[in-house]
């Protein structure tokens, strides 16, 4: 049994975000988010270091305004997330005046869907992405990228290609929101170490394969691959983890987070390296659901059957919206 703990008063409560979130969140998926925030904490004070997955539509969902701020501020160190991220996170820092949002997307008719597809809004739930002002015009300037590297023999990661066109500064007279609210742009002032498995599955990634069947780009292999990101991934993680701990904080499923986590038995049980440790913390905010089969839904400790997880690591999941927790525990964690 846990006892119940005391809580301040109300009035206390509504100083900041954390001593709100203490006040109210008391019980089930709200007392896990507090717990996986105070965890989170104790994990970076006591020498670890944080890695982050993120799938779905988060970076649409303007994650950025509190996930830069947790890279500025040495709260993540890595970061393993979809294509569709990676890019989206860009779009949306060109071309955020451009989006159009659709409240009412639960009553869209097919006709209705068809009317944006003929505007060139690509939805995204109540968000609809602008195709010219977002999509190709990224286009236009990682192409250069592409075809300079493809050129020169030259052979890069998807993120790098992204770090690329945000550092060269001929973005910048496009920038419709504030920079440190990107965190992509943050990502790349800190050189953060990023893996994107499956970049392919991507807007960007449908049009490069196109670039190279048309043969504009000669080499398909100028942007590197999944398996080296694993490469990458397990040589990073050995040398990260000889003065401490990893953890893991999983937002969503999918790809972004079962390629990274599984660095660990790979390292043990395809390379030996017996010394390398477990990931030194859990968390995962899903919906998924259990009882489905669904390897995203999986509880945490069916993690330590793989050789992922110790008996011992510190271990949540938030059985709720990313879009809502993400911010919440990220505020936390910052102590706002």
């Amino acid at each position: 049994m846990v006892p119940r703990k005391r809580f301040p008063s109300i009035a206390m409560s509504s100083k900041n975000i954390s001593s709100f979130v203490k006040h109210h969140f008391r019980h089930f998926n709200a007392a896990t988010l507090v717990d996986a925030a105070e965890a989170y904490k104790k994990h970076l004070s006591g020498g670890g270091k944080m890695f982050v997955t993120i799938a779905g539509a988060m970076s649409t969902a303007e994650l950025g305004i509190s996930l830069a701020e947790m890279i500025r501020e040495d709260k993540i160190h890595g970061i393993c997330c979809t294509g569709a991220n990676l890019e989206e996170d860009v779009f949306n820092l060109v071309a955020h005046d451009h989006y159009v949002r659709v409240p009412h997307y639960r009553q869209l008719r097919p006709e209705d869907e068809q009317k944006l597809l003929e505007k060139h809004l690509n939805r995204v739930t109540d968000t609809c992405i602008p195709e010219m002002e977002a999509m190709r015009r990224i286009e236009e300037v990682v192409l250069e990228e592409w075809l300079k590297a493809d050129n020169s023999g030259k052979r890069l990661f998807p993120h790098q290609f992204m770090y690329a066109i945000l550092k060269n500064g001929k973005l910048k007279k496009s920038h419709q929101i504030d920079p440190k609210d990107s965190w992509m742009m943050a990502a790349m002032e800190k050189n953060l170490p990023m893996f994107v498995p499956g970049w392919e599955d991507s807007t960007l990634g449908n049009m490069y394969a196109g670039h190279c069947i048309n043969k504009q780009i000669k080499n398909v292999h100028t942007v590197r691959s999944g398996i080296e990101y694993m490469m990458e991934l397990s040589e990073w993680y050995t040398k990260i983890t000889t003065k401490g701990t990893l953890g893991f904080f999983q937002i969503g499923g999918g790809i972004a987070g079962d390629f990274p986590i599984c660095v660990v038995p790979m390292l043990h049980q395809d390379l030996r390296r017996d010394n390398i440790p477990l990931w030194g913390y859990f968390c995962q905010i899903s919906d998924s659901t259990t009882s489905y089969g669904s390897y995203s839904g999986a509880v945490p400790n069916e993690k330590i059957t793989w050789g992922k997880l110790d008996v011992k690591t510190p271990k949540f999941i938030i059985e709720s919206d990313a879009s809502i927790v993400a911010p919440l525990i990220f505020a936390y964690v910052l102590g706002l």
